[in-house]
């Protein structure tokens, strides 16, 4: 990953780099004004901080990107599988029917130039997907639910059906998330990944000293991508863990469910 800002409260992917015509961001803890468990650069609003310290964030995070949106988009996430198009009327609707709309929803697809589509984390992995061919994008939140349901390949599908996605045009980001040493599971879990045929023996690890097994939410993901026809080269992923580096990343395994959470978000430019 590269920084965005002198002071890293934003970073942005390599791969993504290249392509003029694509904001993206992900967001560090570090250069808001939020505190306690939400210190200090909590962007998202559902998750119990102040709203004025949230609004407040997301100018900042407005102001220091290279071209400002038009909006934030963000979803209210449940760690299922829905997505949701942002399209023109989307964008007409009310907003108390782009709230309802946006409820249980944990990916977005636009096409929309401008619109600022958003994925909260704390120890999930975040995806940014773009089309570079048909100049799509979507952002998908894979925590284990998500990922062990194939929330990618049914967001793939949606982008695949409505604006004829093919892999090989596909440019996939990993972004920071919780590392297989840190991610001790549960046996339910575990079983979760095996009853929906990942390679376990590639994707997780026994720890004899607990007796608990381990998952890797980054390989099962790119594993993930690459069934859709992605090439390796076109995936970049940021290998940070959330849980290691709290000080810097929001975990919601050191700091709760009432925390801040880690924005990542990607953009048409207009």
């Amino acid at each position: 990953m590269i920084p965005l800002t002198e002071d890293r409260k934003m970073l942005g992917y390599e791969v993504l780099a290249s392509y003029p015509d694509i904001s993206c961001f992900v967001t560090t803890r570090h250069g808001g004004c939020s505190r306690g468990n939400y210190a200090s650069f909590n962007c998202t609003p559902y998750t119990g901080d102040d709203a004025a310290c949230v609004r407040k964030n997301q100018e900042i995070l407005c102001e220091g990107l290279p071209q400002r949106p038009k909006e934030l988009i963000i979803p209210y996430q449940t760690h299922g599988t829905a997505s949701l198009v942002i399209d023109k009327a989307f964008l007409k609707s009310t907003a108390e029917e782009r709230h309802a709309a946006l409820q249980g929803i944990d990916a977005l697809i636009t096409g929309e130039a401008g619109c600022c589509i958003c994925i909260s984390t704390a120890d999930c992995i975040p995806i940014l997907l773009y089309d570079r061919k048909h100049k799509i994008v979507a952002a998908v939140h894979a925590g284990w639910r998500g990922t062990a349901n194939h929330i990618l390949r049914r967001t793939f599908d949606k982008m695949q059906t409505l604006f004829h996605t093919d892999g090989k045009d596909i440019i996939a980001c990993i972004g920071p998330g919780i590392s297989l040493p840190a991610f001790e599971v549960g046996d339910e879990v575990y079983e979760a990944f095996r009853e929906n045929d990942f390679p376990m023996d590639y994707i997780s690890e026994w720890k004899p000293e607990t007796h608990k097994y381990h998952i890797d939410l980054w390989a099962a993901n790119h594993l993930q991508l690459l069934d859709l026809g992605i090439p390796s080269a076109q995936v970049e992923t940021a290998g940070i863990c959330t849980f290691t580096r709290h000080e810097d990343f929001f975990s919601a395994r050191r700091l709760g469910i009432k925390s801040g959470r880690i924005l990542s978000g990607i953009m048409i430019k207009k």
